[in-house]
């Protein structure tokens, strides 16, 4: 008997495993982007990092924008308080999240499960 495939992704419980670090003026989170997604969501915890779908192509900063959509929706800030800061062209990204601490990140994010 073959034993079941067990995911990789966590759930948001798992949200303390994703790397966080306080920057002037907010937070950086750990992003693993995946464009042309069929919808925008977060999908879960990948590695360290928070796995985001993205319904955009990667041309023109696209997925980018709503990744940054996405976690702003996600955690209850304003889309302009969300920002990349790293990894623009890379699928593993940084965005800021302005005006929150990682407390307050990491707790947000717990609370999406």
């Amino acid at each position: 008997m073959i034993p079941p495939v067990r995911s990789t992704i966590g759930t948001m419980k798992d949200s303390n495993l994703i790397t966080l670090r306080d920057a002037p003026g907010g937070t950086v989170i750990s992003v693993k982007a995946v464009p042309g997604a069929s919808r925008d969501k977060i999908v879960g915890v990948l590695g360290d990092c928070l796995k985001v779908a993205a319904s955009s192509a990667a041309e023109k900063g696209r997925a980018n924008a709503s990744i940054a959509r996405t976690i702003a929706k996600a955690i209850g800030v304003s889309r302009r308080d969300v920002q990349i800061v790293g990894g623009m062209t890379n699928p593993r990204k940084e965005f800021l999240v302005a005006g929150l601490s990682a407390a307050d990140v990491r707790q947000r994010l717990s609370d999406l499960d």
